[in-house]
């Protein structure tokens, strides 16, 4: 099989699907957006309005640098969170990974399952160049997110001291 960013997988596991990110997400994708406690997880301090979270999810199919999938409920096909891969890098074959779950579903298990579907489809299915590396960054106050990478195989590289400012 040769796969590339270009194409958008849907990823069954045990519990989870993965699927692409659609328009319609862009309700979902706003919840999570506007729960403090993922905000200061992901590090993300703007806020976002509708229409441009409805054009941003509506142009997740066209893109080849990168994989943005919902994670929902393999049951109800309920909103779980987002996965993403990014910032393709196919001289150095490497990208970048991230990965936000919504409120209700923390601490059940979804985002360690996602995390291993994902990153195991990155470097099995992917070979158009085949990635040889895949990053991420993590806050040091995360250490639930810190024990799901390392359960799946990332290793601690280094520490970016004072890198978040929150709460001044």
């Amino acid at each position: 099989m040769v796969a590339d960013f270009s194409d958008k997988p849907t990823i069954r596991g045990e519990r989870i699907v993965l699927r692409p990110i659609v328009a319609a997400d862009a309700t979902s994708l706003l919840a999570d957006l506007d729960d403090a406690d993922g905000r200061r997880l992901t590090g993300t301090h703007r806020t976002f309005e509708r229409s441009e979270i409805e054009r941003w999810a509506a142009t997740r199919s066209g893109t080849d640098d990168r994989i943005d999938l919902a994670i929902t409920d393999r049951s109800t096909g309920d909103w779980l969170g987002e996965i993403v891969v990014n910032d393709w890098d196919p001289a150095n074959r490497s990208c970048g990974f991230r990965i936000a779950v919504a409120r209700a579903a923390r601490d059940r298990g979804f985002g360690t399952e996602a995390t291993r579907l994902l990153v195991d489809y990155v470097f099995e299915e992917i070979d158009n160049p085949p990635v040889n590396r895949i990053e991420l960054e993590v806050f040091a106050f995360n250490p639930r997110a810190i024990r799901v990478y390392e359960s799946i195989g990332f290793r601690r590289e280094g520490v970016r001291r004072q890198a978040l400012r929150w709460d001044e």
